[in-house]
This record gives structure tokens, sequence and C-alpha cells, in this order.
């Protein structure tokens, strides 16, 4: 070989693998949440951490709003490749995640740390097949589901009758305790508020703040003893995935993570600021006594009970599943 050819060699070599490390991988992410919203701003910046530690070998480019997918579009629109990943709520596709929706009863959060944490180990320790489809990155949940009110509610007494604003699962907790439930979305309940349409509402804290729904009730009862969360999925489209180098798979997988607690802080520094608002517009939050929290717990143990009666229906671990979650729940607030 004469001394150009292997000049020639050494060169091409080193040219070759920097154009394969040079390789630009270009992925979509759809999220539900507005770009304003905290929790897409926790979605960026994952997206932002994996383009840093790749060195800029993949691209995410975020759809903020639902406007690539809808909420309750957003999990198919991964498993077809419409995204690449998806951030949205398992519980906008109710009867779809089964095991999963035993994140969301009412077992006691006290806040968004615990339940994302718990949401992420749940799925760890199940594994149920409902998500085999996907390539789950992580699991977060917001902190407990609260009932914010026009009148005082100190008692199960004080609460029969009242027309609470509920959906989906907190419509299921409103009747157990006594509520009317009254389906509407988020936007339309600062108004039924204010014109007297319901006398109050079941949702985190943060909604005080985020929706300006504190200028329209009067009372929080902490009923944190109830809690309940919704389980938000980050999903990943299962052949976009394994095509992936596997240097690439695992700082994704890193990141993710990392960001289960980012996420949860968020969830939690939502609340923080949903409660100094709602106390700036003199509203005051009521404790619940210890024998009247017992009596709300027992309240909404028939929810808790129809789900493991309905899974176990099917042939679902419900009872593992709900035991799995109360265990979880007290590991995480040791």
């Amino acid at each position: 070989m004469t001394l150009i050819g292997i000049v020639v060699i050494s060169l091409c070599i080193p040219l070759n693998m920097a154009v394969a490390k040079g390789k630009t991988t270009s992925l979509t992410y759809s999220i539900f949440f507005p770009p304003t919203h905290g929790q897409c701003k926790a979605g960026v910046s994952w997206a932002e951490e994996v383009e840093k530690r790749t060195e800029g070998r993949v691209k995410i480019t975020v759809f903020p709003g639902g406007t690539l997918t809808k909420a309750n579009q957003c999990y198919d629109g991964v498993v077809n490749g419409i995204s690449d990943i998806g951030m949205s709520c398992f519980a906008y596709t109710r009867g779809r995640f089964p095991v999963m929706e035993a994140i969301d009863l009412p077992q006691g959060y006290p806040n968004g740390t615990v339940a994302t944490r718990v949401a992420t180990e749940f799925y760890k320790t199940m594994k149920p097949k409902e998500l085999d489809d996907v390539k789950v990155l992580y699991i977060h949940a917001h902190g407990p589901g609260l009932l914010h009110t026009k009148k005082p509610v100190a008692t199960l007494e004080d609460l029969k009758g009242m027309k609470i604003r509920s959906t989906g699962l907190s419509a299921k907790v409103t009747k157990a305790l006594g509520g009317v439930p009254v389906a509407m979305p988020q936007p339309a309940t600062y108004e039924a508020l204010q014109k007297g349409v319901v006398e109050g509402t079941f949702t985190p804290i943060e909604a005080l703040k985020g929706w300006k729904q504190a200028e329209v009730i009067n009372y929080t009862t902490d009923c944190k003893g109830v809690g309940y969360t919704t389980g938000m999925f980050v999903v990943m489209n299962l052949n976009r995935w394994n095509s992936l180098p596997e240097d690439i798979k695992r700082i994704i997988e890193e990141v993710s993570n990392e960001w289960v607690a980012v996420h949860g802080e968020v969830w939690d520094s939502n609340d923080k600021a949903g409660l100094d608002f709602t106390l700036s517009e003199g509203n005051k939050v009521l404790p619940l006594t210890d024998e009247e929290n017992k009596r709300w717990v027992e309240g909404v143990r028939p929810v808790i009970d129809e789900y493991i009666t309905t899974t176990e229906g099917k042939g679902l671990p419900g009872k593992k599943a709900v035991e799995t979650v109360k265990a979880l729940i007290t590991q995480s607030c040791k």
C-alpha cells in the first residue's frame, strides 16, 4: 500500500465516525397543557435536557396545548406515530387503562411530589400490559384534589346535598360523601360558582390561582385524607424508541428518571401559589378533625371497593393495585 493510500484511509475513518456521531434524530412531542402551564414548561425543559446531553444528536419539537393531538387522542397519537412522544392524562380515556386508574383513587395523597413518585413507582412495580404498546418514560400526578366551597364545610353533614363541580372520579367521590356532582370543564367552573350554579368544586388547590377560582369561593376543606390525584403519562412510540442507539436510550431514561422529581416540585409549587392566592383573597382553609377525617375516609371506601370489584371481575389485579398504591404512599411519606 502506498503512503498516499495509508493517509487516505487514516483520514476517512475518523471522518466517517464524525458523520455517524453527528447524525440528528428529530422527534415530535405532543403536550396537552398550554405553553404557559408549569407542567408544559417542565416537559419542554426535559426535551432541552435530552438535546443537551445527547450533544444535539436528538432534536425535539414540542407541540403544546393539544395542537398536534388533543388530550384524549394523545396516547393513540403516540401509538400510531402522529407524534413520537406524548403527555396527557390516563383519565381522558377512562376504561382504557384499568390498572393505572388505581393511581387516581382517593387514597390520601399529601402533595404532588408524593403523588408523582407513587405514580411512577406504581408503573414500575405493576408493569400493566395495557401500556405495552408504548415506551413509558415516566409518569407524574397532581397534588391532592380538595373541596373548595362558597359556604364552610367541616363535616359530612355540611356537604350533604351541595352541588359540587366534579367530573370522572371526583364525581364518584362527591357522591360517596353525600354531595351532588355536577360535571363541567375547568373553564366553565368560575362562572358556575359566581352565578351559584354550583356551590363548590373538587380540584387541586392550584386551580384557585390558575383558573382564578379563589375569587368566587370562600373556603377550602383540607380533606387530604381522601385526596385523589390524576395520573399523567409521558410515553414514546415503541418503534421510534427501538430505533434509537443504546447510548441515546440510556440518556433519555436518565433524564426521565430525574424529571419525576422536577414535575413533583412543579405541582407542589403550583399548589403553594394557589394556597397563597386564596389566602390573599381572604378565604379560609378548614381542617378536618381526626374523627371527621376517619368518617370521610370511610365515606369514599365504596369508590375504592367498586374499583376492586370491577377490575377483579375482568381478571385484573385490582386489589393488588390498590394495596400497592397505599403502600407506596406510606413509603413516600417517610
